[in-house]
C-alpha cells in the first residue's frame, strides 16, 4: 500500500510539475514541432510496451467470464456517458461550457489497464477477469469512443473526417499494441524483468503528452479561460461522478448475484477511466489549444480516482 502511494504522488507531484512548466515555458513555434513529433514516437512505444507485456495466457483464462465483462463495458461505455448527460444542469453552473465538453470526453473514455489490475490484485479480485475486462475495454475503446465523442459531444463533420480520425488512433494504438503482442515471446520475458524502470517509460510518455497539450492550450489561453473557481468546481464534479460510479457499480455487482471477488473487479475495472489512452487519443481527435480544455477532467479524475481506490482495495485486502 505504501509503496501505491509513493508512486501515485511522485506522479501527481510529476504531473503538477509538467503543468507548472508548461505555463510558464510553454513550447512554441519549431519547439512545438518538435515535441509533438517526440509526443508521436512516445505514445508508440507507450502501446508497443502495453503488447508486449500483456500476457495472452493470463486475459484467455478470465476471457469466459462473459457477464462480469459486459456490466463492466456497460458501466464504462453506457453509465458513464449517461451520467454526464443527466448530470449536465449541474455540471454547467459549475465548470463551463468548454470543461463541461472535457466531462463529456473523460465519460466516453475506455477504463484504464493497470491500475484496475493492480487494485484489483491488492484488493484480491477475480484479477484474470480483471485482466481480460481491463485489456478488452482499452481496444473496444479505440473504436467506440471516437463514437461516444462524435455523439455525445455533437462533432460536426462528414464521414471522412471522421473515419480518418478513427484511422489514425487504429494507426497510434492498435497497430503498435498488436505489434507488441507479436513481438512477445521475444521481449516478454525482458519486460517482466525490466518492469520497474519501464513503468517509468510509461508515466514519463504520459508526461510528455501533457506537456505538449498544455503548452498548446497556454500559448492559446487556456488559463485565461479557466479561472480557479472552475477548477474547484471542476473538483467536486469529478469527486460526485466517481461516488456516484462507485456506488452504481458495488450495487450492480451485488445485485446480479456476482461473488465478492468478481464484485471487486466490477468495481475497480468499472470505474476507471485511462489517462494513457486518453491523453493521447485527445490528440488525434481534438485540434489545437482545445486539447489542454479537455483533458484537464480527465486528469484530475484520475488523480482523485487513484487515490480513492487505493483506500477502497487496502480496505478489502484487510478481510478475512
Amino acid at each position: 500500500m505504501k509503496h501505491l502511494r509513493l508512486l501515485f504522488d511522485n506522479f501527481t507531484l510529476a504531473l503538477l510539475a509538467v503543468i507548472a512548466i508548461a505555463t510558464w515555458l510553454p513550447a512554441s513555434g519549431n519547439a512545438a514541432a518538435v515535441f509533438e513529433t517526440l509526443t508521436h514516437l512516445a505514445i508508440g512505444l507507450l502501446f508497443f510496451l502495453h503488447g508486449a507485456k500483456l500476457s495472452r495466457e493470463a486475459v484467455l483464462a478470465g476471457a469466459g467470464h462473459w457477464r462480469l465483462h459486459l456490466l463492466v463495458f456497460a458501466c464504462t461505455f453506457v453509465m458513464f456517458p449517461l451520467f454526464g448527460l443527466l448530470l449536465k444542469p449541474l455540471i454547467l453552473p459549475l465548470v463551463g461550457d468548454a470543461l463541461y465538453l472535457g466531462v463529456l470526453y473523460l465519460c466516453a473514455l475506455p477504463a484504464t489497464v493497470q491500475s484496475a489490475i493492480a487494485f484489483t490484485s491488492l484488493a484480491r479480485g477475480n484479477v484474470p477477469a480483471a485482466i481480460c475486462s481491463a485489456a478488452a475495454s482499452s481496444l473496444l475503446g479505440i473504436v467506440l469512443t471516437p463514437l461516444l465523442v462524435m455523439l455525445l459531444m455533437g462533432v460536426e463533420g462528414d464521414s471522412g473526417s471522421n473515419l480518418q480520425a478513427v484511422w489514425a488512433i487504429i494507426l497510434q494504438l492498435l497497430v503498435p499494441f498488436v505489434a507488441g503482442q507479436l513481438a512477445r515471446p521475444w521481449l516478454g520475458a525482458w519486460v517482466a524483468r525490466n518492469s520497474g524502470w519501464l513503468k517509468s517509460v510509461d508515466q514519463g510518455s504520459i508526461l510528455l503528452v501533457v506537456y505538449t497539450a498544455f503548452s498548446d492550450a497556454v500559448v492559446s489561453g487556456l488559463w485565461r479561460s479557466v479561472p480557479p473557481s472552475k477548477l474547484l468546481g471542476l473538483a467536486l464534479v469529478c469527486c460526485l461522478l466517481l461516488a456516484l460510479v462507485l456506488l452504481s457499480t458495488r450495487s450492480l455487482g451485488r445485485w446480479l448475484g456476482f461473488s465478492l471477488e468478481d464484485r471487486i473487479t466490477i468495481l475497480f475495472a468499472g470505474s476507471k477511466k485511462s489517462m494513457a489512452t486518453g491523453v493521447p487519443m485527445a490528440q488525434l481527435l481534438f485540434a489545437g489549444g482545445a486539447v489542454g480544455t479537455l483533458i484537464l477532467p480527465l486528469m484530475l479524475f484520475h488523480q482523485i480516482q487513484l487515490m480513492v481506490c487505493a483506500v477502497l482495495a487496502q480496505r478489502y485486502a484487510v478481510r478475512e
